[in-house]
């Protein structure tokens, strides 16, 4: 079948040819569309991975919310809580993203796509990206439960975009730090033992009580942790108590949360690049 077209009486035109980037883009909303057709799949997955942030607000918020403290003695501690809730929901993303590419790499699903005539890097930015739209889909629900609780944000609509997207951007840098996990583990058993890395990273921060209210020796690594950053940026740009503190990381907390993604994003981003070109050795 001949490669030129015609257009009425003009003059046959032949179509323009399509790059490198095209189908990059191209094979990128592909595997973005197999991860996402999973949860329409398995409603159980979407279920526990989206009810979770849900319970945990219902479970922090009243079960321990009237035994917490706000930093300065002043505000209701839900309006402490949220952000750091938010964070949490984003730094917990991680775990799904790892968890996805072991089981697809112990099944062979990650050997069949580098098999096939697809561009390279597909398979990790389809990943990325799916998991960037999943993660808006916890943010909005999780927003909507905090509302309904009485959380408002304080500091203006365009505070709280800014507030979102630095959740959005700390969710895409901890993404790579995923996908190198999922490809370091050797099966979705050892996975499951990488929250005893979550854990940590998110219980030694500022989510749920303020580094001054902490013992002398944790409260700087609580402090510097990123997690705390991008909690105490989000808390002061939606205008919530418990923003600021004494250190300096925590007076100048919204541009900690923009620097500690882009230095997790510039460490881990060409670890995993570097693991997945392995794959094949």
């Amino acid at each position: 079948m001949s490669d030129i077209t015609t257009t009425g009486g003009r003059a046959p035109v032949a179509p323009l040819p399509r790059g490198r980037a095209h189908w990059a883009v191209a094979d990128t909303l592909n595997i973005t569309r197999r991860y996402l057709t999973h949860f329409r799949r398995q409603p159980v997955n979407i279920a526990w991975q989206l009810g979770f942030p849900i319970i945990s607000v219902l479970l922090y918020g009243f079960v321990f919310g009237e035994a917490m403290k706000v930093p300065g003695g002043e505000g209701d501690y839900k309006d402490f809580l949220m952000p750091g809730m938010f964070v949490m929901t984003m730094a917990f993303g991680f775990m799904n993203t790892a968890m996805g590419v072991v089981t697809d790499a112990s099944k062979g699903v990650i050997d069949r796509f580098r098999s096939m005539p697809m561009a390279p890097s597909a398979v990790s930015a389809g990943r990325g990206l799916s998991d960037i739209v999943v993660a808006c889909a916890e943010l909005t629900i999780l927003a909507l439960t905090a509302v309904a609780i009485g959380w408002r944000p304080d500091n203006g609509v365009l505070n709280a975009i800014a507030a979102f997207a630095l959740l959005l951007l700390l969710r895409f840098s901890l993404i790579w730090v995923g996908v190198w996990l999922g490809l370091v583990v050797p099966s979705p058993e050892a996975a499951g033992g990488l929250y005893a890395v979550a854990f940590p990273l998110t219980m030694i921060s500022s989510v749920f009580v303020a580094p001054s209210l902490m013992p002398d020796w944790l409260a700087p690594i609580a402090a510097w942790n990123p997690v705390s950053s991008t909690g105490t940026a989000a808390r002061e740009l939606f205008g919530n108590p418990g923003a600021g503190g004494s250190s300096w990381v925590e007076q100048n907390a919204v541009l900690m949360g923009v620097v500690w993604p882009l230095v997790v994003t510039a460490v881990f981003l060409p670890l995993a690049v570097r693991r997945f070109k392995r794959l094949s050795r």
